[in-house]
């Protein structure tokens, strides 16, 4: 389904990982255009923030917005060599990163994220990378939408795709291998949207987990060469991950949906909240507190390991799409920009 990115921006402000379903065909390629800067670039619709160091934040976003903060307040773009969409960022280290995007594309910096070159884009994909991340300078992975997986062992010079029919049914596999034998191109086609939309990786404790679509959760000791897939316990979609102080792994998701797990995984037990908006994000603040980002304005605090929350609504009713704890404050990225959101433990303490 092809949808103008005017469509694209209509969803995402109705919900926003949705976008990843509906956006995978563009009319029109921003891949060879650079992009613009602009004083508004902070105010426009940003999907992920990460810690270059604890002294230097990065943010990403449409038009292949690319924003630079020492502080949180001040945003300067960094000199990007596309306008598309950008949709996750991640940093090894306080000079190497990578960023990921629409038309499977890869930008990596070796200067804290001042220049950007373009390692990997493949718009006839027709797919949207959602996140990346590397397990050292040279062994990185990034996934995305129908279960696409890139791999590089060079440091991104080079990039090879994956195909893990551990996330098929029985019958998908039996189907695929049938078609295999008897139409080697449609099984290539069927191949390629069979698998569900791969949303999130989150390195752990040493082990790398993997969040998406239909209820997936998996895990990987091998950072992802192998997965083993969690029983369900949920139909919809999963966005993040986050471990506690006391190691209580927290999955979000569609419909206000928390899952708390005290044993890696194994069991997992619901979190009662009086809220259905979508939750995206997990952040982990001083003092252990735990800090949950959703549509509608919408941000949940817990100073029990996740056990219960306090919900916030922010008075913009605007989507958090991901956070970061620096300095002392919660920065989060949204349809209207970058934010700053004062610890919800003063806004309590104020209430009283």
């Amino acid at each position: 389904m092809k949808l103008s990115f005017t469509a694209l921006v209509a969803i995402i402000l109705c919900q926003f990982p949705v976008y990843a379903n509906n956006y995978l065909h563009s009319s029109v390629s921003l891949f060879n255009k650079a992009s613009i800067k602009s004083d508004l670039a902070s105010k426009s619709l940003l999907l992920d923030i990460d810690k270059i160091s604890e002294e230097k934040l990065v943010s990403v976003g449409e038009y292949g917005h690319i924003l630079l903060s020492t502080n949180g307040k001040k945003w300067h773009q960094a000199d990007v060599p596309v306008q598309t969409t950008l949709t996750a960022v991640s940093f090894y280290n306080d000079t190497l990163g990578w960023a990921v995007g629409h038309d499977a594309t890869i930008l990596h910096t070796k200067d804290s994220g001042a220049s950007w070159q373009v390692q990997f884009s493949q718009p006839k994909l027709e797919k949207p990378l959602l996140d990346i991340l590397f397990k050292n300078a040279n062994e990185g992975i990034a996934i995305g939408a129908y279960g696409l997986v890139l791999r590089t062992l060079d440091g991104g010079k080079s990039w090879n795709k994956e195909f893990h029919d551990e996330f098929l049914s029985l019958d998908d596999k039996d189907y695929l291998d049938e078609l295999k034998a008897e139409d080697i191109e449609a099984y290539e086609d069927e191949s390629s949207f069979i698998l569900p939309h791969f949303n999130r990786l989150v390195n752990s404790n040493g082990t790398l987990f993997m969040l998406g679509e239909v209820g997936l959760i998996a895990k990987s000791q091998d950072f992802g060469v192998t997965w083993q897939k969690f029983d369900e316990i949920y139909q919809g979609s999963f966005y993040d991950l986050g471990r506690t102080s006391s190691d209580q792994l927290l999955v979000v998701g569609l419909r206000g949906n928390i899952f708390r797990s005290s044993n890696e995984g194994m069991d997992w037990d619901k979190v009662n909240l009086p809220t259905t908006a979508l939750l995206n994000d997990v952040v982990i603040g001083d003092n252990a507190d735990v800090y949950i980002l959703g549509n509608n304005g919408i941000v949940l605090f817990s100073v029990n390991d996740g056990e219960t929350f306090i919900t916030h609504t922010e008075s913009d009713g605007k989507a958090h799409i991901a956070g970061v704890w620096f300095n002392k404050q919660l920065i989060v990225v949204s349809e209207v920009g970058i934010k700053t959101i004062t610890p919800l433990t003063q806004q309590h303490k104020l209430k009283q």
